[in-house]
Parts: C-alpha cells; structure tokens; sequence
C-alpha cells in the first residue's frame, strides 16, 4: 500500500465533515462531557481558507483515509512563545489504522509549520487514547499537562 498526503481544498469539504463525524464518534467513549447529538470540533471550511490554518488529507491510490490540520496560534500571556502551531483533527479510517498514515499527516503538518517559522508545535490527545498517545511519542511529543475534573 502506497499512501500520499495532499493539503485539502473547498472540494474536500464532503469527506472532511465525514472524517470529523467519525471522529466525533470515536472519541465520544473518551469524553462524558461531550454533548449528545451532531456537532463539529472544527469551523474546516474556515481552516480551508485561512492562510494560517492547513488541512491535510491522507489518501491511498487517490481515495481519502485520514486526515490532520495544523492552525498557527497565538500563546499565552506566560508563554515564553509568542505563536505556536496546533494540530487537530486527526483521523485514520479504521481498517488503516497502524500503518503509519498519521505519524505521515503529522510530518506533513510539522512541515507545514517549520516553513511558516513555527518552533513550537503543540497538540491534545485524551489520556485513554494510548495508541493515538504511543504515535506521538514516537514523533517525539512529550506530555507536559494533564486535564482533570472533578464532579
């Protein structure tokens, strides 16, 4: 299997909300606090043109089967950064799970980012997502803060 990463356009917009559904989906056992009912994580037509935001698709011989986004952001107050890149919007249809398509996605986004003069690259994963962690790690992400709640 060969699989190529290409930035999305306008016209990936189908397939893209489609993704994000099954994200959603996915990622639904993880979080309690999500609503119930259709929601979206991402504004992606926004992300599509916004010169500072990039959306990724992984494709196998031209079919989409992931995708990722990166998004220039400002920090903090605290920060000692002053713009950071955050990548979001993960996904690999499940029969292509670990083969790599998203430590490729990844590159494609830190790639994205490193051009733009982004040092500091960013992202979220909930702490059950061990294989989604274990990927990150491998791409040298470390985790710096864990979200916690109480109710």
């Amino acid at each position: 299997m060969h699989f190529s990463v290409r930035q999305g356009t306008r016209t990936d917009l189908p397939v893209l909300y489609r993704f994000e559904y099954e994200l959603i989906q996915a990622e639904r056992p993880l979080d309690v606090t999500l609503v119930s009912g259709n929601f979206h994580y991402y504004d992606l037509s926004q992300m599509l043109a916004d010169e500072n935001a990039a959306v990724f698709i992984a494709e196998l011989d031209g079919t989409p089967v992931g995708s990722g986004s990166v998004k220039i952001r400002k920090g903090l107050a605290h920060n000692q950064f002053e713009l950071y890149a955050h990548l979001g919007f993960m996904f690999t249809e499940s029969v292509y799970r670990e083969k790599g398509i998203n430590q490729l996605v990844v590159g494609e986004c830190i790639k994205w980012a490193r051009v733009r003069g982004m040092e500091e690259i960013r992202l979220q994963v909930y702490t059950d997502n061990l294989p989604a962690i274990s990927s990150y790690e491998k791409l040298g992400f470390k985790s710096i803060l864990t979200d916690m709640r109480l109710t």
